[in-house]
């Protein structure tokens, strides 16, 4: 196919008229930027180094979550037709971060206010894609002997899922969940 020619999909329009195609494309750069700042697929991760990218990633979140709670008190039908409440997961970072013995969260960034549901949907993206990319860190975190006693990573089980129920590598206990989440149970090994 030459450069410039368009693909179309089965609907007849070019993938460049598909906007999670277009986000992907265009944030392509950022996503590497920060998995390479990050390193949670690195072998050698430590207990240290986890804790520490967790709580920076639970500051984020907490910063993250003050804008969207502010643009749901101004919008909240557009908050509940894409179910804003159940997608918050500072707590959830929080409890992994104890977990793992953690003692500190990093101080919150200073993101700009949220002005309209298309800013909301822009950021929710990115927490999206956050959580999606926790089942990943999780699958890697569970191949790690010396981590294998956490059962979590900086999102699942407890930002991601909130139990493993089912899981090849057999039973393990989430960290934890805030007030009002589903408790947390016991697992049992597969079979």
């Amino acid at each position: 196919m030459a450069a410039g020619d368009r693909v179309a999909g089965a609907d007849g329009r070019s993938r460049d008229d598909d906007v999670l195609h277009r986000l992907r494309a265009g944030t392509a750069d950022e996503h590497q930027d920060v998995e390479r700042t990050l390193d949670l697929l690195d072998p050698e991760l430590d207990r240290t180094r986890l804790a520490w990218v967790l709580g920076r990633m639970h500051g984020f979140w907490v910063a993250a979550q003050a804008g969207l709670g502010a643009w749901a008190a101004h919008h909240p039908a557009d908050a509940d037709d894409v179910s804003w409440p159940r997608r918050r997961r500072a707590a959830f970072f929080a409890a992994d971060l104890r977990a793992l013995g953690g003692n500190g969260t990093a101080e919150p960034p200073k993101l700009p206010a949220i002005a309209d549901t298309d800013q909301a949907l822009g950021r929710l993206y990115v927490l999206e894609g956050s959580t999606l990319g926790g089942t990943f860190i999780d699958r890697h975190l569970t191949s790690l002997p010396h981590l294998s006693d956490v059962g979590a990573g900086p999102s699942p089980p407890t930002a991601v899922r909130p139990a493993r129920c089912g899981r090849p590598s057999g039973g393990r206990r989430a960290t934890g969940s805030p007030p009002g989440a589903t408790p947390t149970r016991w697992c049992g090994p597969r079979g």
